[in-house]
């Protein structure tokens, strides 16, 4: 019975209005249709809530996301979108066919371990002073390499007509590349993909500019 109830339950999101990782989240949330609380965890707020020994117990990496669904606690964002995307009803977020499915992990891979993780706030606030110049050359490194993808995969979206982990993953990561200053008009089918996914609900619901925490300077 226990089970059965946490599975009735809303999911709890700990996350922060600006993280990459959080937003994706939050995408795959309402991509579903999936009612969610949310409990913000301020990044840089008394040095940082996700360093706290209560945030530690809930994600051992003290990062966001944490996501607490169905009796269990989910980090990662790709592992958390994925759980989603199995166990909730809606549109599919990995195609059925395994070579797209395949392209759709590439090309989350490639954001989520590829480039993200080289600008998030821990890394930044080590490298002190020339944080825009790092962020931007590992950005436009991988850019370079996700352009040629694009082309050969994307219809619509990412990888054919569908929406996907991709997109998911794709449109918070073009968000930091303006706020690190990179030229997107660079990469032309990036930039087209960004601008048509921005068009639907989901991932403007889902946008760091309205979120429960988002600072009245930065809100939308």
């Amino acid at each position: 019975m226990r089970l059965s109830l946490a599975c009735l339950a809303k999911p709890i999101l700990h996350g922060y209005f600006r993280s990459s990782c959080s937003w994706r989240v939050r995408i795959a949330f309402a991509l579903k249709g999936v009612e969610y609380d949310q409990l913000p965890v301020n990044l840089i707020k008394d040095g940082g809530q996700q360093l706290t020994e209560e945030y530690k117990a809930l994600n051992p990496m003290q990062q966001v996301p944490a996501v607490e669904i169905d009796g269990t606690t989910l980090s990662q964002s790709l592992a958390v979108i994925q759980y989603i995307d199995e166990t909730r009803p809606g549109p599919r977020l990995l195609p059925a066919d395994p070579k797209a499915r395949a392209q759709v992990r590439m090309i989350s891979d490639l954001i989520a371990s590829g480039i993200q993780p080289l600008q998030n706030l821990y890394v930044i606030q080590k490298i002190g002073a020339e944080k825009m110049q790092w962020s931007q050359h590992f950005i436009d490194r991988g850019f370079q390499a996700l352009e040629p993808i694009l082309k050969q995969t994307a219809g619509k979206y990412c990888v054919g007509d569908e929406i996907s982990m991709a997109d998911i993953c794709l449109v918070p990561q073009v968000y930091n590349a303006e706020r690190f200053k990179v030229d997107v008009g660079k990469y032309p089918t990036i930039k087209r993909l960004n601008e048509a996914l921005l068009e639907i609900e989901a991932f403007q619901v889902s946008h760091p500019s309205r979120q429960p925490d988002t600072p009245d300077d930065l809100r939308a």
